[in-house]
């Protein structure tokens, strides 16, 4: 196959296979700033803070060992296990709305399945540095392999990026799972009526589906190169 061949082959199966998740990746990222956005105005009757709504998860569980801080920017919360610290935006933190301690909730259940050992944040977890390879390194090393006809090189790239759709396919039991430990404490410690409960559900749904469409751009992205690949051997 000659280079020109080759050059709309390739473009030919990201047009059809890449851009259509890509759009549908923009179109959850939008949502879920239109969700938080939304139900950042709509304010708890108990009046709790973001902050103390990830306490009262931790206390549900039994948690100690964790701290609550502040972090700068916007939805930049997350739970850091190094250092045992659930990190909460300028938007969380102190916010009573339902968007925010759904959130808040939500990064404590990070935490929760850290201290129970959940099985899927640890499989995650080994994967980890494999995955950080393949999501650099992956696609390059394929198509170099590619285009200097050097089909180890090639194989090597579709291997290290398998390993990162392999983590965003675990990351999403994990994500679910915070999410559902996060809802069943605000109801079991009535950190929200079940009006306002149904706004949290809203935003963390919205939330979670950013990262099926972030599997799908990244498992998208691997049938093509492996199409280019077996086009290529042909």
């Amino acid at each position: 196959m000659n280079y020109f061949s080759y050059y709309y082959l390739s473009n030919y199966y990201y047009l059809i296979l890449v851009v259509p998740v890509v759009i549908l990746s923009m179109i959850a990222s939008a949502r879920v700033n239109s969700s938080f956005k939304k139900y950042s105005q709509v304010f708890s009757s108990r009046n709790l803070t973001g902050a103390q709504a990830a306490f009262e998860v931790l206390r549900h569980y039994g948690i100690t060992n964790v701290q609550v801080e502040r972090v700068n920017g916007n939805l930049t919360d997350h739970y850091d296990p190094r250092t045992n610290v659930i990190r909460l935006s300028d938007s969380v933190y102190n916010s009573t709305s339902v968007a925010a301690i759904g959130v808040a909730c939500h990064e404590a259940g990070h935490a929760a399945q850290y201290a129970q050992s959940y099985a899927p944040i640890k499989i995650r977890n080994l994967v980890l540095p494999a995955a950080n390879l393949g999501s650099r390194a992956g696609i390059p090393l394929a198509i170099i392999g590619f285009f200097l006809n050097f089909e180890v090189l090639a194989i090597a790239g579709i291997v290290f990026f398998s390993f990162a759709v392999l983590f965003q396919l675990i990351t999403l039991p994990v994500e679910f799972n915070a999410s559902k430990r996060a809802l069943d404490v605000i109801s079991d410690a009535d950190i929200l009526s079940e009006n306002e409960k149904v706004g949290a559900k809203k935003v963390l749904t919205a939330a979670a589906m950013t990262y099926v469409a972030a599997l799908a751009v990244s498992i998208a992205n691997l049938l093509r190169i492996l199409l280019m690949f077996n086009r290529r051997r042909k």
